[in-house]
């Protein structure tokens, strides 16, 4: 078996952002030459989280709202009483989840017809780390 890892760096501009990676992935995956294997995809952050779903800007609007509303910003957290601000990125991360694994197939991500691959910055404006890992032959 054969690995592939690659560390990415993302700072976004914005507090909150959700960027497509996808095409990034496939560039790793094709530079890896793994042809039937998978790819791990891992926020390195507990405030940062990683998906798989449609790309289509309503929905991720609609994404946002939802998280928003179930871990608002600005509440008071008990987090905060160690000096941070950013509780609710902490729980937006635990409902989103930090990883995904993605099939190869043929040197190809094995993704359905709508699926992306996005990465989701809750605490931005400064930089955060992404792991991507190629495993297979």
């Amino acid at each position: 078996m054969k690995f592939h890892t690659v560390n990415l760096t993302f700072n976004t501009d914005n507090k909150r952002e959700y960027l497509n990676i996808t095409k990034k992935i496939k560039s790793i995956v094709e530079e890896s030459n793994i042809k039937e294997g998978m790819v791990l995809v891992s926020a390195k952050h507990i405030t940062a989280g990683v998906y798989i779903n449609d790309a289509e800007e309503g929905f991720i609007k609609d994404l946002d709202e939802f998280l928003e509303k179930m871990a608002p910003y600005g509440r008071h957290y008990y987090h905060h009483q160690t000096g941070e601000d950013n509780g609710d990125a902490h729980l937006k991360n635990i409902l989103m989840g930090h990883q995904v694994i993605v099939p190869i197939t043929k040197g190809e991500l094995d993704l359905g017809t709508w699926q992306e691959i996005y990465y989701a910055e809750f605490d931005g404006k400064r930089p955060k780390k992404l792991l991507v890992k190629v495993m297979g032959e």
